[in-house]
Order: structure tokens, then C-alpha cells, then sequence
């Protein structure tokens, strides 16, 4: 929540600053679900970087889908994503009910959400230690996006 405030506190341009360089920064798998998820139009697209807590993973991933329906074409388009680069989840829960769907890929896990559901639960304030990167609802630019993802 420290980063949220000094966030914040900033001017609306700093801001925007801000949180468009640390979108770039996102690089492989992240990045790939990153676009999937924008490419179905998920909006709240947010990944918190959990490195420096003590949790089971590296990042979480989450974001939103306004339906049932959307929320599966998300996690479908996740999936389909990371299957191109040989990628497959270890777990994967919630497909059917589709208000929370949840993909467990080890180093980050991906949280597809009915806006309902996760206000409920809200993961951001549980895990508010650690660093938010908010992404924008635009899809990166293909050229960079592909040069950051293959670092």
C-alpha cells in the first residue's frame, strides 16, 4: 500500500509515466498473458510482483471480464497464448463457474475474475505488500513487445 500512496501523490502525468515504463518491464511469459488478456478486452489489468514477499510465487496476474463468457475467452486466451511458446499451466480451477478462474503456471499465477467476485475477495488489498504494475488497457505495440519478451 506504500506504493500505492506514493503513486498517488504524484501529478496525474507523473503518474501515467510511471506506470507506462513499469509496463514495459514486464518481459516473457508475464508479458505474453499481459497481452492475451488485453487482446479479449480484460480491463483492471494488474500484475503484482510478489518477489519480495514471502509468497509460493513470483507474480500474480489479474484482471477482468465483464461475463461469465468473457471470462472464459480470457482464460482461453491465455492459455492459447502460452501454449505457443510450449507453456502449459499446472492447474487450472474455476473454468466451468467462470466468476473466478485461476491459472497456476509456478512462477506467476493468473486470476480471471467477474468484476463481482473479485471486488469480494479483493487479492490487491490481501497481498498489499506487494509492488503493483498497472497495465494499460491499450495492447502494447507488436514490435516492442515482441523484442521485450524475447530477452
Amino acid at each position: 500500500m506504500k506504493t500505492e500512496k506514493k503513486l498517488t501523490d504524484k501529478k496525474p502525468a507523473e503518474k501515467k509515466a510511471k506506470t507506462a515504463s513499469v509496463s514495459k518491464r514486464l518481459t516473457g511469459d508475464v508479458a505474453r498473458v499481459v497481452r492475451a488478456a488485453l487482446d479479449k478486452k480484460a480491463q483492471d489489468v494488474v500484475v503484482l510482483d510478489l518477489r519480495q514477499t514471502p509468497a509460493f510465487t513470483d507474480f500474480f496476474v489479474l484482471c477482468s471480464g465483464t461475463n461469465p463468457r468473457q471470462v472464459k475467452a480470457i482464460a482461453d486466451a491465455v492459455e492459447e497464448a502460452l501454449r505457443a511458446a510450449k507453456v502449459r499451466p499446472a492447474h487450472v480451477e474455476g473454468y466451468d463457474r467462470a466468476d473466478w478462474v485461476l491459472m497456476d503456471f509456478f512462477s506467476f499465477i493468473v486470476h480471471v475474475f467477474t468484476p463481482q467476485t473479485r471486488e469480494f475477495y479483493s487479492l490487491e488489498r490481501l497481498w498489499g505488500d506487494a509492488r503493483r504494475i498497472e497495465v494499460n488497457d491499450a495492447p502494447p505495440d507488436a514490435g516492442k513487445t515482441k523484442a521485450a519478451s524475447d530477452e
